[in-house]
This record gives C-alpha cells, sequence and structure tokens, in this order.
C-alpha cells in the first residue's frame, strides 16, 4: 500500500506540470499588449506604463523563457530580489477584487470550504444510504420512490431549486436569510476577542465557545446546503443503486449466499465494498468540485466564496483572477484524484497488487 501511494506522489508534480503548460497556453490567446494591461491598475493606462510591464515582465520575449518567468518570476533590476512567479505564490493582480489573486484566494477558501464540508454529509450520508437500500429492495416501494426523487433531483436546475428556497424560507416564512452570519454576529467574529482560527465560522465559534454564533452560521447554511445537496444526493443515489444491482448480480455473491452466510455477512463484507468503487469516485470529484466554489450558489445566497470570485471575475473579464482561480482549481481536482486513488488501493486489493 506503501509503495503504492509513492508511485502515484511521483506522478504527481508531472501532472502539476502539465497543468501549468495548459494555462500558460491559455495565456498565450492575449498578445503581449493585452496581457500587460492586466498589470496595469490605473485607468485610463498609458503607453509608457505598458511599455513598461512588458519590459519587466518579458511578455515579447520567446515563449519558453516567458513560461520559465511566470513560474519562477524575474530579478528586480534595482533591488536584485526575485518578484512574481506562481511558483513564489504570485498569481497576479485581481481587479475585481482589488488585492491579490492569492490573498482573495486566502480569504474566500474558507466561507467556501466550510459549506462544501456541511454539504457533504448530507450527500454521502443519504445518498449512499438510500441507494443501498433502492439496490437491497429492487422494485419496490422504497426503490420506486428513490429512483423518483432521483431523476426530479438530478434535473431540476440548481437555480431554479435555490430561488425556491429563498421565495419559501426567507420571502415568505423569514426562517432563514442569504450570507455567512445576521448583521450583529458580524460584528462579533470581528471583534478582536473573537478568535479566528478557521476563517470558518461554523468551527470558530465552537472553538470560541460561542454557541449562539454557531447556531447562526448553521441557519445561514441551511438554504445554500440543501440547494446543493438534493441535487448530488440525487446522482450518488443514483450511482451507488447502480453500481449495487450490479455487484448483487456477480457469481461471487450467488456462491457465498449458497454457502450459508448470513444475508447481512453478504452484503456487508462481499458487496458494499465493491460497489462502493465507482461510489468513491464520484464522491471524490464532487468534494473537489464543491472545494472550487459552486458558482450558482454562492450568487444565489450571497456566499462570499471562491465561486462567486469566480462569477464576477467572469462578468468584469478579470483574466488573471480567472487564471489564478483555474490553476488553483487544477490543483486541487489533482489531489482529489489522488485522494481517490490511494482509496481505490483500500477497498479493493487488486489496485494495491497492481
Amino acid at each position: 500500500m506503501v509503495a503504492y501511494i509513492i508511485r502515484r506522489l511521483l506522478i504527481l508534480p508531472i501532472i502539476l506540470f502539465g497543468v501549468t503548460i495548459i494555462i500558460f497556453i491559455m495565456m498565450q490567446v492575449l498578445g503581449p499588449v493585452e496581457r500587460s494591461a492586466l498589470y496595469v491598475r490605473d485607468v485610463p493606462k498609458t503607453q509608457g506604463q505598458i511599455d513598461a510591464i512588458i519590459k519587466r515582465y518579458g511578455l515579447d520575449k520567446p515563449v519558453h523563457v516567458q513560461y520559465w518567468t511566470w513560474l519562477t518570476g524575474t530579478t528586480d533590476a534595482e533591488t536584485g530580489e526575485k518578484v512574481g512567479g506562481i511558483l513564489r505564490g504570485d498569481l497576479g493582480y485581481s481587479r475585481t477584487g482589488r488585492e491579490p489573486v492569492v490573498d482573495m484566494i486566502k480569504r474566500r477558501f474558507p466561507a467556501t470550504l466550510e459549506l462544501a464540508l456541511w454539504s457533504m454529509i448530507p450527500i454521502i450520508v443519504l445518498g449512499i444510504y438510500f441507494g443501498i437500500q433502492a439496490a437491497l429492495h429492487h422494485n419496490k416501494p422504497i426503490d420506486q420512490v428513490s429512483r423518483v426523487f432521483a431523476i426530479i433531483g438530478w434535473s431540476f436546475p440548481t437555480f431554479v431549486f435555490g430561488l425556491l428556497m429563498i421565495l419559501v424560507f426567507y420571502a415568505m416564512l423569514d426562517w432563514f436569510e442569504p450570507g455567512r452570519l445576521s448583521i450583529e454576529y458580524q460584528r462579533e467574529v470581528m471583534r478582536p476577542t473573537f478568535d479566528r482560527y478557521t476563517g470558518m465560522n461554523t468551527f470558530d465559534a465552537l472553538l470560541n465557545l460561542r454557541f449562539d454564533i454557531f447556531v447562526d452560521a448553521l441557519q445561514h447554511l441551511f438554504m445554500p446546503v440543501v440547494t446543493l445537496s438534493v441535487v448530488i444526493i440525487a446522482l450518488m443515489l443514483k450511482v451507488t443503486r447502480s453500481s449495487m444491482l450490479e455487484v448483487l448480480r456477480q457469481d461471487y455473491v450467488t456462491t457465498a449466499r449458497a454457502k450459508g452466510l448470513k444475508e447481512n455477512v453478504v452484503i456487508n463484507r462481499h458487496v458494499r465494498r465493491n460497489a462502493l468503487i465507482p461510489v468513491v469516485t464520484v464522491a471524490g470529484l464532487t468534494a473537489a468540485g464543491l472545494l472550487n466554489g459552486a458558482v450558482t450558489t454562492e450568487v444565489i445566497f450571497n456566499w462570499p466564496g471562491l465561486g462567486e470570485a469566480a462569477a464576477a471575475a467572469a462578468i468584469s473579464l478579470d483574466v488573471l483572477t480567472m487564471l489564478g482561480l483555474t490553476l488553483f482549481t487544477a490543483v486541487i481536482f489533482v489531489f482529489a484524484n489522488l485522494f481517490v486513488d490511494v482509496l481505490y488501493g483500500v477497498l479493493d486489493p487488486r489496485v494495491r497488487l497492481n
């Protein structure tokens, strides 16, 4: 198992290298003048500023030189210090966020991470549970209900469901409201006496023993979590059900039952573990997608995460922000695939042997 993980880790730099090349090629769509204009914050931009940026970052040099400069940065002629370079954590300046892209990601990622963590709980628990029950009670009422829910949930547009949630629970019932916290609790978490350990309101509230803030944060999480979960629970249910039905028809399951093994032993030891392999794939990629920001959900519920930032950058044609978020997204998906591969080895001994 250790050798299997080491092999996957050795492949990781090669994959990340390929990701940087793809992102760099995307940047080459713009010419030197257009790319240099992205670094100038002043409006209007003067020709002198643009020429200085082109010279400073070598945007008129050969492609391979530009790529190396983009990775490692340049040496400042006056101070002799290295500046820029994505390997040094410089992804450019976000025009929409009015701050460096890296700082914007650091500031917004905890909000997206919090939303993703709370959303994954019902997605995994309910999606897998009802998928297993639907397969074990094939063509019975619970299976029929699960199939109807899966079809409706998967085909229902997220933005429509989100707007319905706001209409019912905010506009009509006034139970929940958009945003991360109520105004009074926003002031509380900004005070110096409130320690920000993670940037996630629910966890920080528990660590500060502020259960009132924790409850308020959960109330604000309800609508976006339900909106995200319904669609993905439907997908998880369908995948789990299909995988379970396929495994239940295998010869080794029939043999295990013929040997007189108890049904719960057959299900837990021989069926469920093998059926979880495609489920792990979907769960891993789903988690990676949520960590990169659910754009529609964050915009609808005024959730200040990466998804909302990506939407604002796209509307404003903020190329540097979009490229920075794309690179961040790619890195998360690479590590998510690594995690899924490791879980394959845990679930299936044949993967470890190969």
